[in-house]
């Protein structure tokens, strides 16, 4: 048990730390005796910390062009400007860059030059949110670990796009336009190691079909998602937090043991129509379920074993894993139920 429980902390910090390993390596890799093989000019919209030499800060600038990147930067933070267009010229000499910061411009599609992006063979991280993207750009460069394209209006996503992003762990398309159209059988094909798939707050009232095996996150919410098709989790083996809150998932769109999957720990299904708690797995940790139109909670039909069994489980057993229930903004009315505590030894919380 204790084993399994640091399993799934690790997992949830290797995702969301991933970009702090990444740049502590590549910062050390900086040795401070090649440093004089750089000059140290600074464009003049900008502060260059003398601390931070390989860095550059042009964000908050009001800039309507990206200036000329020295040859020194890895990290380069634009965000918050007026920008719309990203030439090759500024990147000319910028062959270290390792991390594009362009979050909150006023760059389209039309505005980047035609393979300015893959020409940045060593960038690992590229944030382009809040812009006025309507396709997710293309060519990308095959090292990116990270792809951040949230809040924009993208409604497609080019065929291949993402083939060769074998290296991608993160891809955040929250806040766009997409349908169930734009996502076809081969849209991820190629992210062998992605670890978070973002689509939350579009238009989808389908699941994505081919969502990458090694998917550990995957983010629905606020979508128009009606039914889980039979099996679907099976295609994606390793998934452990779930969010399809805010949809429109009801009983009868659920299959019988649709969420009842070994890896899923952490499971959100807030804001839907459901009447009543589908069946879970004994590995689940954290169960949202407020918000729905449950009126009453059976705790020996929906404890993962028999309640017989439960009673007779040692401090060691192998006992149901729950430790977090939600289920405030539903009819429920406490107290709550001996037999859930029963089931659920390891609960810490319930909120009813």
């Amino acid at each position: 048990m204790t084993l399994k429980v640091c399993a799934s902390l690790l997992l949830l910090f290797l995702v969301n730390s991933v970009w702090t390993r990444t740049v502590r390596q590549v910062y050390d890799e900086l040795d401070p005796e090649h440093w004089s093989h750089y000059t140290f000019e600074c464009p003049r919209e900008c502060f260059c910390p003398p601390s931070f030499p390989n860095a550059l800060y042009c964000d908050n600038k009001g800039l309507k062009e990206i200036p000329a990147i020295p040859a020194r930067i890895w990290y380069l933070y634009l965000q918050n400007n007026l920008i719309e267009t990203v030439s090759e010229k500024p990147f000319v000499n910028a062959t270290h860059l390792r991390w594009i910061n362009l979050n909150k411009n006023k760059i389209t599609n039309s505005g980047i030059e035609s393979g300015v992006l893959s020409k940045l063979k060593r960038l690992l991280y590229l944030f382009l949110e809040d812009n006025e993207l309507e396709e997710v750009p293309a060519p990308l460069p095959v090292g990116l670990e990270q792809l951040r394209l949230a809040r924009n209006k993208i409604s497609r996503i080019p065929e291949g796009v993402f083939s060769n992003l074998e290296n991608l762990t993160m891809l955040d398309l929250h806040q766009n336009s997409l349908l169930d159209s734009a996502l076809q059988s081969d849209t991820f094909q190629g992210l062998n190691n992605l670890m978070q798939l973002n689509i939350a707050k579009n238009s989808l009232k389908k699941m994505p079909l081919s969502i990458p095996a090694n998917t550990l996150q995957l983010f629905l919410d606020n979508n128009s998602i009606e039914v889980i098709p039979e099996n679907y989790f099976s295609a994606i083996p390793k998934v452990t937090f779930l969010r399809l809150n805010y949809n429109k998932l009801s009983d009868d769109g659920i299959p019988p043991n649709g969420f009842n999957v070994s890896s899923i720990l952490d499971l959100q299904l807030s804001h839907n129509q459901l009447t009543k708690i589908p069946p879970i797995n004994a590995h689940l940790e954290h169960l949202h379920l407020d918000h729905n139109r449950i009126k009453s909670v059976n705790g020996t039909q929906i404890c993962p074993v028999s309640i017989a069994v439960a009673e007779d489980y040692g401090f060691y057993g192998n006992i149901p894993r729950l430790r977090y229930l939600r289920l405030d903004g539903n009819e429920i009315q406490p107290p709550i139920p001996l037999d859930i505590m029963i089931c659920f030894r390891l609960l810490q919380a319930v909120v009813i």
